[in-house]
């Protein structure tokens, strides 16, 4: 069967009223999209019959309709091009609705997976025709799907009375009204990501935000919310617990005469925000906060007239907070974390303040500054691991002048007292030695490299001995010990010089090969 008759017979197998708009192929460039499709077929029917008018033997069938076999390539173009409008148009202008009906048909899932849930839709009103079983998962994910409207609520509420998370990112929702349509027919939603959606300047009425009521964790990431936006979000949420709110350009904060007590996490990395007058105004704001990511902010400072005070009273419950790539330069700054009554974990990677250390100079110096910490970049600070940072940090400041000693030193010398500087030891093995090589009755310097092997060694002493490798026997005899302990032989050709701890002065006793392998000691002495 020809693609035509193919086509000829999909259209006619439709029984649904708007088939008879259907009649020429050419006439559904002038039609609007009639979502009664998109529910039968599980995708969108239009736009594939607008793809498929621009196929050569489809173009040919809607010629011979429209004009009685008369091939009018003008009118064909003219077609083409309406068509091709009408579908960027309706891919730029997508529904939720119409997205989920479209990602999961029974065509692209024909069997449920995981712990999705199969959802029967009863047939629309006026002999529209009954949808298939879709398979929707509990957790939505819809980024990227060109979605700028919500569609019918009570499809929404048909599909999405299972879902417990949302994500509708990258998409092109600018109207706070069709978000909460969506939202208020999800009854289980617990996350909502909205990141990437151009809501720039919208503000939401507090009327609309009442149906965020459920929703524990909000992402807001590069959505460049205002604040009156969020602080209607944090109002009407009342069991929230974690708000992302990166990358929105913030460089001030605006506070919210009503908290949020219930959010315990708080992440708004890659903003704009340099005072820490703006980030003290969170603690009011979430005083049940327990996570608080700043990183990306070049933070200048921690800055407080009475820190041990106010830090306590302000951020009563915090226990981690991640300040990577932020502006402090001051360990003034690091010693003020301390201040934070139940902190536990800190990230400070990246600091312009540790950039004149070793990585680990960085971390000991660090952990010896902040005792109440137990995990440091993500890592966890052993007690063994502290007491070696303390005992780094006391021997880092011995030379400075008393007056610009920090005060963590003499906390320090109180428990483990003024310490001596360590001393080196390198315990690296040595690279060359100076020895004499004896022979017979002569004897000569060389400078022998220790890495090399016994073996190496008898190659490079053939031309100077006139024996060949396999023909001498070498014996090593230390200058300290050889009149105690004899010589050693070196027997075994893989063995490296260093092993046998060679200095300076010892001596090397090359003998030829004999059948006795006896060295009498005269000839030793010799």
């Amino acid at each position: 069967m020809t693609r035509v008759h193919k086509s000829i017979s999909y259209r006619n197998s439709l029984n649904h009223s708007m088939i008879t708009s259907i009649k020429y192929i050419d006439n559904l460039a002038n039609l609007r999209p009639n979502y009664s499709f998109t529910k039968y077929t599980g995708r969108d029917f239009y736009s594939e019959a607008i793809k498929k008018i621009r196929e050569p033997e489809v173009l040919i069938y809607s010629s011979l309709l429209h004009s009685g076999l008369n091939n009018n390539n003008n009118h064909s173009k003219e077609t083409t091009e309406k068509a091709g409008a009408m579908e960027s148009s309706e891919e730029a202008l997508r529904t939720f609705v119409q997205v989920v009906s479209e990602k999961y048909n029974p065509e692209n899932f024909p069997y449920c997976r995981g712990n999705g849930m199969g959802v029967v839709v009863l047939s629309s009103p006026q002999g529209s025709p009954i949808k298939d079983r879709l398979n929707l998962p509990s957790v939505l994910v819809l980024d990227g799907c060109g979605i700028s409207k919500a569609g019918d609520e009570a499809e929404v509420a048909t599909f999405c009375a299972h879902v417990v998370e949302l994500d509708l990112s990258h998409n092109q929702l600018q109207d706070w009204g069709e978000i909460c349509t969506i939202v208020s027919n999800i009854p289980n939603l617990d996350f909502l990501n909205l990141s990437m959606n151009p809501l720039s300047g919208i503000e939401l009425e507090p009327g609309l935000a009442e149906v965020f009521f459920r929703v524990r964790r909000l992402v807001l990431i590069n959505t460049r919310v205002t604040w009156d936006t969020v602080h209607t979000l944090t109002r009407q949420t009342p069991e929230l617990e974690e708000l992302f709110l990166c990358l929105n350009e913030y460089d001030q904060v605006a506070e919210s005469p009503v908290p949020c007590p219930s959010l315990r996490l708080l992440q708004i990395t890659d903003n704009q925000l340099q005072e820490w007058d703006e980030v003290r105004k969170f603690g009011p704001m979430y005083p049940g906060l327990q996570n608080l990511v700043l990183s990306n902010n070049k933070l200048g400072s921690v800055e407080e007239d009475t820190p041990q005070d106010t830090l306590q009273r302000l951020f009563p419950n915090l226990r981690s907070i991640n300040l990577n790539n932020s502006g402090l330069n001051r360990w003034e700054d690091i010693e003020r974390l301390n201040f934070f009554p139940k902190l536990e974990e800190v990230r400070l990677m990246g600091l312009p303040l540790l950039q004149p250390y070793t990585n680990k100079e960085r971390r000991s110096l660090t952990v010896a500054q902040l005792p109440s910490v137990s995990v440091l970049n993500g890592s966890v600070v052993t007690e063994g691991e502290r007491e070696d940072a303390e005992r780094f940090f006391i021997r880092h400041y011995l030379d400075l002048p008393e007056e610009t000693l920090p005060h963590r030193y003499h906390v320090l010398v109180s428990k483990y007292g003024r310490l001596a500087p360590l001393a080196e030891v390198d315990l690296r093995p040595r690279c060359m030695a100076t020895l004499e090589v004896r022979w017979g009755e002569r004897t000569e310097t060389l400078s022998l490299r220790l890495e090399q092997t016994v073996g190496e060694l008898k190659k490079e002493l053939r031309a100077l001995v006139d024996l060949p490798a396999n023909g001498m026997r070498l014996y090593y005899i230390a200058r300290e010990l050889g009149s105690a302990l004899g010589p050693e032989e070196m027997k075994y050709g893989s063995r490296a010089l260093h092993s046998y701890m060679i200095q300076d002065g010892d001596e090397i006793l090359v003998v030829p090969k004999t059948k006795s392998r006896t060295i009498s000691s005269t000839s030793l002495d010799s």
